[in-house]
């Protein structure tokens, strides 16, 4: 797969579907399935593993690199990691199931896993008493 450009913002995955607060990003960047899965453990190991964590982003480009001193040409290099494209706006991580402090302290963790700047959201229709 070729490189591509991250221009412009998130076309779609831009609202909360499934939980309640989630995790929203604010700059693009390639997450790599480490990135994701180190922000994953830590967010679930915040709430104690109450609740539900929806990830609404899935590693599927290729990214590939030709070692050090290796002359052009000979064809394209092996794989690295696997990436996701994360343009601004798109929802990373949302989770359900438990009150907004543990949800703001667990997403903020999570965050800090993670190469870009983001910002916590709560659903809209959400209300608490």
């Amino acid at each position: 797969m070729q490189r591509g450009r991250m221009k412009g913002d998130a076309k779609r995955g831009t609202t909360i579907s499934f939980g309640s607060f989630a995790l929203k990003a604010l700059e693009s960047h390639w997450i790599t399935d480490r990135q994701i899965e180190a922000a994953r453990q830590a967010l679930t190991r915040e709430m104690k593993r109450e609740g539900n964590v929806w990830i609404r982003i899935f590693p599927d480009k290729p990214i590939t690199a030709k070692p050090a001193e290796v002359r052009m040409g000979k064809g394209k290099g092996n794989l690295e990691f696997w990436a996701a494209v994360v343009r601004p706006g798109r929802i990373m991580f949302e989770i359900d199931g438990v009150d907004e402090k543990v949800a703001r302290a667990s997403l903020a963790l999570a965050a800090g896993k993670l190469p870009i700047k983001t910002k916590f959201i709560v659903r809209r229709d959400l209300v608490t008493a």
